[in-house]
């Protein structure tokens, strides 16, 4: 897969991206059966259907038409996706600086010990890279 810039998702785009990444290939009936498991009263079947169909024009998905229930798959992974939109977050509101997103991100919500040791180890070795 090419690292070209792919588009920013929507919030609904992203919910379906997430059921991809989480079951993997999967046709419109299993995205929307996994999405209503989340949210009952949520998104119909042919809106799922619709939005899909727009994520292949937009190329965040692909689908094989090979077989009569055409399967969809995610062009990007998870972290490729996540870096894409933190990265254009930290142009648009924190002009450019991790540093602020990251504080920001720390000081409006609790985080775990265990998050708190990994974000260390992450700054130990950013910190023994740059020496």
């Amino acid at each position: 897969m090419s690292e070209t810039k792919l588009p920013r998702p929507t919030d609904g785009e992203l919910a379906i991206l997430r059921v991809l990444w989480e079951r993997g290939d999967s046709t419109v009936r299993e995205v929307h059966e996994a999405l209503t498991r989340h949210e009952p009263e949520g998104t119909g079947y042919t809106t799922v259907l619709k939005l899909m169909q727009i994520m292949t024009e937009k190329g965040l998905v692909e689908r094989d038409e090979s077989q009569r229930a055409h399967v969809y798959r995610a062009r990007a992974t998870e972290q490729r996706t996540q870096r894409q939109l933190v990265t254009d977050l930290v142009d648009r509101a924190f002009g450019g600086s991790p540093a602020r997103l990251a504080m920001q991100a720390l000081s409006s919500k609790k985080t775990s010990p265990e998050e708190l040791a990994e974000l260390r180890r992450l700054l130990d070795t950013l910190e023994g890279a740059e020496e």
